[in-house]
């Protein structure tokens, strides 16, 4: 080891002695200085503009524009120009016999000079270091955990390089050769991720064997151990090839003797990879300020009650748009979209099967091939995407399987557990893909008693099976939107107005905007089910309150005859833009996301009266704001376009309620109710509205939340990061950048031209 040690020290000396190192070292503080600068300088900017956020740290070194991001993208060109020389000038200038008939070791040689790049590696990792140390004083409560993570992963990835670097140096007597040689083993590993990701064998040690994107999980803020052992594997693959290299140059060992021993330990290299990459042997360490590469409490609750074997098989459709993201040689990445799942339970499995049939998923595609038949139109897709036709089950064959006609034959996974299933489906938004609070609910629809919204109907309520404007299908039931209570794990049904009594097992009985009277038997049916303690959300509007007042009135509370107007210079006067109330945002469990964006509108919505002091205590929701709202008791008509107060028309200041919550405890539980007067919040139209960005869908799907006792949806809110200060003004990150990027290389420019003139005077 001693040896090892003086070798090091030998080798890190004539390293500084050349001036390449140095060149190098300098290159790397001005860039990381720059970048670094350049990142502080726009949040300053941000900052002064009064448009700064949290999560700054996360900004500043991870992301797409982050500073470790940016810096790992050329850490490969940096390396071979100090590895070149490691080997091939020993073996060029034939001193390397002089290190075999020594009675040093081969291994003592290759790790002494493997240490010395070491050395410099973390040298190289000190000047980022150097960017952790001043944001720690210049970023309030900056999470300085997260920057060591990228440190780490940086760390071992330029020391693989080093690695690699080193045995294609013993290749070669030509340091340039070498130099190149090492570049395109880089970018070959760097790419043979990609390669063969259609084929089944070869898929997953292609997928091992690249390095690409290693370190970003580091960068990310999570630590594995499965990482951490990818790069230790790939250092001691190659010094240890390097090492073999050496040997067999100096041993009279026959060709079959030294590939043999090659063989054995490459393959015990990738047997040792494959067992620590395996999910029940990777251990975890998320470094991110909340945590947020960690599913949050409520799902790891979901999960550890999950005992048994976990399935998702994927049925593909070569015919729906969503078909590329499930292709094979994407397969990989989507099974890594389940990553936080395998962490906590490492026996799911994930089957694949594809198909085509008929799909209302992919327009364009039918439009732009008219005239095909369906297997026409699968034959040309596949041939376009280089996949064989027997890959695919026809229509029949996988209507024998499953039928997935109420899905619209789209692209759809199905979760098994003990028998029952449930469905996890893409949505048409951005994403496309389910996130944690989608999965979440999925797998809780196994394991827990679904809750029931049951929607009454037979006179002419808001329908959940239309997607008219007034009606309710998108915020309910409609299968492309995320948001819907049918994805957020609610089974949504409509239930007739009268027929018998009604069940027992609805969660929620929702009364929305009748046209025509119930009689008096369904108004008895509603006033049984509420007495026996269940929830209801009556959603009335006040041209129509004489529908529901039967109703209400058994809760003595009621809509007033009147509109709520708001003055506006933009909007329509009858639509009313609110904001939850203080006892309704305490009610609702005071959720993060109603002060991220907490305007709620109410379009044409009447005020609500009601009484105290009953059974029921009533918790105001939604309340007008009467600085520039008041009631108009007169006919409105669609002429109306600016709202004006006028005593003549009977226009009435205040503050009115638009939304009341009326709770008891009944039989040892809570009972909860909601009237609204305003059965639009929750439309079609409303959910969809572009000119004016507001919370209603946040605020229905939290209304259900409460109605559930916090069952669904899935609360996978996470608390907000502290970091959204900066303590330092333009100037200074001027002065940052002129220390970082010129002031510290320059002094080590002028202090290696002096070392080198004397060194040369001599």
């Amino acid at each position: 080891m001693k040896i090892t040690f003086r070798i090091a020290r030998l080798e890190l000396s004539n390293l500084f002695f050349s001036p390449v190192a140095w060149v190098v070292l300098v290159i790397f503080m001005v860039q990381t200085g720059w970048e670094y600068a350049h990142l502080l300088e726009r949040m300053e900017r941000s900052q002064q503009l009064g448009m700064m956020g949290n999560s700054v740290t996360n900004y500043l070194y991870s992301g797409f524009a982050g500073l470790f991001t940016k810096m790992q993208e050329n850490l490969y060109l940096y390396i071979p120009l100090l590895t070149m020389g490691l080997i091939s000038r020993e073996t060029g200038s034939g001193s390397i016999k002089l290190v075999f008939s020594s009675p040093v070791k081969v291994s003592a040689v290759v790790w002494g000079k493997y240490l010395a790049m070491v050395f410099y590696c973390m040298l190289l990792i000190t000047c980022l270091l150097i960017t952790g140390i001043v944001t720690s004083i210049v970023l309030k409560d900056a999470y300085f955990s997260f920057i060591a993570s990228g440190l780490l992963g940086l760390f071992l990835l330029i020391c693989a390089y080093a690695a690699i670097g080193l045995f294609m140096s013993s290749l070669t007597t030509y340091q340039v050769v070498a130099a190149i040689s090492t570049l395109a083993l880089l970018a070959g590993l760097n790419y043979v991720g990609k390669l063969w990701q259609d084929i089944d064998f070869v898929r997953d040690i292609t997928y091992f064997l690249s390095i690409s994107g290693r370190s970003e999980n580091f960068v990310e803020g999570l630590i594995t151990s499965r990482d951490i052992a990818y790069f230790m594997i790939v250092i001691l693959l190659f010094v240890g090839l390097t090492i073999l290299k050496l040997k067999s140059g100096k041993e009279s060992k026959s060709t079959a003797v030294k590939i043999t021993r090659y063989a054995v330990f490459v393959v015990c290299c990738l047997l040792t990879g494959y067992l620590t990459s395996r999910p029940g042997f990777v251990y975890y360490k998320d470094m991110t300020g909340n945590l947020n590469r960690t599913l949050t409490k409520s799902s790891q609750e979901v999960v550890a009650k999950m005992k048994d074997q976990l399935t998702i098989t994927a049925y593909v459709n070569l015919l729906d748009q969503n078909f590329y993201s499930f292709m094979p040689e994407y397969r990989n990445d989507d099974k890594a979209r389940f990553d936080k799942y395998i962490r906590f339970k490492p026996d799911i499995t994930m089957n694949y099967v594809y198909y085509y049939d008929s799909t209302d998923n992919n327009p364009d595609l039918y439009q732009r091939n008219k005239g095909l038949s369906t297997k026409e139109l699968a034959k040309r897709v596949a041939s376009s995407v280089k996949m064989d036709m027997d890959e695919f089950l026809t229509p029949a064959q996988i209507r024998q399987k499953i039928d997935l006609s109420a899905e619209g034959n789209r692209s759809v996974r199905l979760v098994e557990y003990n028998g029952k299933k449930t469905f996890l489906r893409m949505y048409n938004d951005l994403m496309r893909q389910p996130d944690e609070k989608e999965i979440t609910a999925a797998l809780k629809r196994l394991i827990v008693q679904v809750p029931k919204v049951a929607f009454l109907s037979g006179h002419n309520e808001r329908s959940i099976k239309r997607i008219a404007d007034n009606d309710y299908k998108l915020s309910t039931i409609e299968k492309t939107f995320r948001h819907a209570l049918l994805n957020q794990g609610f089974e949504v049904i409509e239930i007739p107005a009268f027929n018998g009594a009604l069940p027992d097992d609805i969660a929620v009985l929702v009364i929305a905007d009748p046209r025509t009277p119930y009689t008096v038997e369904e108004v008895e049916q509603v006033k049984a089910f509420i007495e026996k303690g269940g929830n209801v959300l009556i959603a009335a509007e006040p041209q129509r309150n004489e529908l529901t007042e039967p109703i209400l009135s058994l809760l003595d509370v009621h809509v007033n005859k009147g509109t709520i107007l708001q003055s506006s210079e933009e909007l329509s006067p009858v639509l009313v833009q609110t904001t939850l109330s203080a006892p309704g945002l305490k009610l609702l469990g005071n959720s993060p996301v109603f002060r991220q964006r907490s305007t709620i509108l109410f379009a044409g919505a009447g005020g609500l009266s009601y009484k105290t002091g009953g059974v029921y205590t009533v918790t105001p929701l939604i309340v007008s704001n009467s600085a520039n709202s008041f009631r108009r008791t007169a006919p409105i008509d669609d002429s109306l376009r600016t709202a004006t107060f006028h005593a003549g028309l009977e226009d009435e200041h205040g503050s009115f309620p638009l939304a009341v919550a009326l709770t008891r405890k009944h039989n040892g539980r809570e009972q909860k109710i909601i009237v609204s007067g305003d059965a639009d919040f929750m439309s079609n139209s409303e959910l969809l509205r572009s000119n004016v960005q507001s919370a209603n869908f946040i605020f229905t799907t939290e209304l259900f939340r409460w109605f559930t006792y916090g069952e669904f949806p899935i609360d996978t809110s996470r608390p907000p990061l502290k970091d959204d200060q900066l303590f330092i003004d333009a100037s200074g990150v001027e002065r940052l950048r002129w220390l970082l990027a010129v002031i510290f290389p320059g002094i080590i420019v002028v202090a290696v031209t002096v070392m080198l003139i004397r060194r040369k005077r001599r």
